[in-house]
């Protein structure tokens, strides 16, 4: 097997690391990528979703024909960051990547696009073995997935690849949750607080009311529910007449999210029903509920289980299936038909300002796509 340019992946990581691509604002990067992708051979288009999620730029689908006739594969990570995004001076020492302190690293998910670039430069200037692949990198999948949930698959062939984004270098997830996105309005009605409060219907008061009788946190292995912003009100001297609450319900077994749900809702209906006097209408509730993305579960012995694990066996290492509580894009990929494993990269305190990464592990799972897609290409799997 041919060695991944060590050197080459680190300046490019610095270089992508070092552009910036907040949610919304990939535009500059993903010019830099469709140049370099076309450098390399492949062909490039962007999709429309830009308009979808009120961005400036859309996702990038690139396409390799590959030298082998096989189905094709497809690679992927997301050009957006988190912010503190802008502005990142990357700092490396002691093969490890930071930035000054002063904003993320951006590894989550720039690793990923140094990664992939690196497998398919390798992958040409060697004349390796090679399927046809399809790259995605999507945007704004740091605010919601949205890139993932607004990309068109019909620029898309492949029926199954993987995603680079998460740390676990010695793991590919199968299995993450559903989750229900919850939004939740409380009316009450406004009234002076100091010269006639008995005339007000507090919705802050009446929400804490429902709130109080509700289960939150983990509420089993696979499941758990969480309301994660509240907002109402206009001044001390106002009874509140109106309170949303944002919250979320997740879990791997979707009769189990379901009932979660419901019980929130039953609960908050419950407490104003209770709250109401003789003739009242208020105070009450309006409860929009919204699939935020489906669950990802993918058998043991799917073809991108099996190779990937073929892959590491050949490189001496173990692939462990794993089980998260997060949301990806691969989530959404599922639930379009479209099956991803998720490899790790190796990044570290993602979202925060001590993110960092290690060289040898972004080299390790280049070395593993680029088996992945030889046995792939080569049938070696079989």
């Amino acid at each position: 097997m041919q060695m991944i340019n060590t050197q080459r992946l680190g300046e490019r990581f610095k270089m992508l690391a070092q552009i910036d691509s907040e949610s919304r604002h990939e535009a500059e990067i993903s010019k830099v990528l469709e140049n370099l992708l076309m450098d390399l051979g492949a062909s490039v288009c962007f999709d429309e979703a830009a308009q979808k999620v009120g961005g400036d730029c859309s996702n990038l689908v690139a396409k390799f024909k590959g030298t082998m006739d096989v189905p094709p594969l497809f690679l992927s990570g997301h050009m957006d960051t988190v912010v503190p995004g802008c502005g990142v001076k990357v700092q490396f020492e002691n093969g490890i990547f930071t930035s000054d302190g002063t904003t993320i690293l951006g590894g989550d998910d720039k690793s990923a696009l140094a990664i992939i670039l690196e497998v398919m430069e390798v992958t040409k200037e060697n004349n390796l073995p090679c399927p046809p692949v399809e790259i995605v990198f999507t945007v704004c999948e740091e605010i919601g997935l949205l890139g993932a949930k607004y990309l068109d698959m019909s620029l898309m062939d492949a029926k199954f690849g993987y995603i680079l984004d998460s740390t676990d270098t010695q793991g590919i997830v199968t299995k993450a949750p559903s989750a229900n996105k919850i939004c939740i309005k409380v009316h009450g009605r406004a009234a002076h607080a100091g010269s006639s409060p008995e005339r007000g219907i507090s919705a802050i008061f009446a929400a804490a009311t429902a709130i109080s009788s509700l289960e939150l946190g983990r509420l089993d292995e696979v499941t758990t529910c969480n309301l994660g912003t509240i907002s109402g009100g206009m001044a001390t001297n106002i009874v509140p007449e109106y309170v949303e609450i944002l919250g979320e319900a997740r879990s791997h077994d979707l009769e189990r999210l379901k009932q979660v749900t419901n019980s929130i809702i039953a609960g908050f209906e419950t407490a104003m029903e209770r709250l109401q006097e003789e003739g009242q209408s208020l105070p009450r509730v309006d409860i929009e509920v919204e699939e935020d993305f489906p669950n990802t579960n993918i058998p043991e012995d799917h073809l991108a289980i099996t190779l990937a694990r073929k892959a590491a066996d050949n490189l001496g290492r173990k692939l462990a299936s794993k089980t998260i509580g997060g949301g990806a894009d691969a989530n959404i990929f599922f639930g379009k038909g479209v099956v991803a494993g998720v490899l790790g990269t190796g990044m570290t305190d993602v979202h925060t300002l001590k993110e960092s990464i290690a060289l040898s592990d972004m080299e390790n799972t280049a070395q593993l796509v680029l088996e992945i897609l030889r046995v792939h290409a080569t049938g070696d799997a079989k």
